[in-house]
């Protein structure tokens, strides 16, 4: 099995079909999925996200979120990747990460987004990353601080959704 990334703790690989119950598991819930506008997905949503990204993106299929497993456990703990995403008319590719909560507070998100963010760089050639946090969320934040983010502005919705979402970014160096 090919891995697109590997960290000191982490295997980052494309996702698969065999990994529905496992996302499931994340999507459905509510502590894990608190801060994506959302909220909260049943299986069957979960099964028509993870077809979505079996197929790539269509304009851009180097990006996408990547089963993350935990090497020590061969779990698999969450997915993490990198999303194209259009904001007040700027093409942006965002690191995102989202992790089992059995796995919170070890450093995994950031090891996982200093990789991301290593591969975007190294890899892609891309020359601006950016986070898009819910205000509320600090743990979010500190991640991106921890990997050289900073914050750049506030941003009122997405796509008429009206839920405020900061940014924060980091350019090549």
């Amino acid at each position: 099995m090919a891995f697109i990334l590997e960290t000191e703790r982490l295997l980052l690989r494309h996702l698969e079909m065999d990994d529905l119950d496992d996302l499931f598991r994340l999507y459905s819930d509510p502590e894990i999925r608190k801060y994506f506008p959302e909220g909260v997905l049943n299986y069957a949503d979960t099964k028509d996200e993870l077809e979505w990204f079996l197929n790539g993106h269509p304009k851009h299929p180097e990006l996408g979120l990547w089963a993350t497993i935990h090497k020590e456990t061969g779990k698999f703990i969450g997915r993490c990747g990198l999303l194209p995403w259009t904001i007040e008319g700027r093409d942006e590719v965002e690191i995102a990460y989202l992790l089992d909560k059995a796995f919170w507070k070890q450093g995994l998100a950031t090891e996982a987004a200093r990789g991301i963010l290593n591969y975007g760089f190294e890899k892609l050639n891309l020359s601006r990353l950016i986070c898009m946090i819910d205000p509320e969320n600090n743990a979010s934040q500190r991640v991106a601080e921890r990997v050289g983010m900073t914050f750049e502005k506030t941003v009122d919705g997405y796509e008429g959704d009206n839920i405020p979402f900061y940014i924060y970014s980091i350019t090549k160096g």
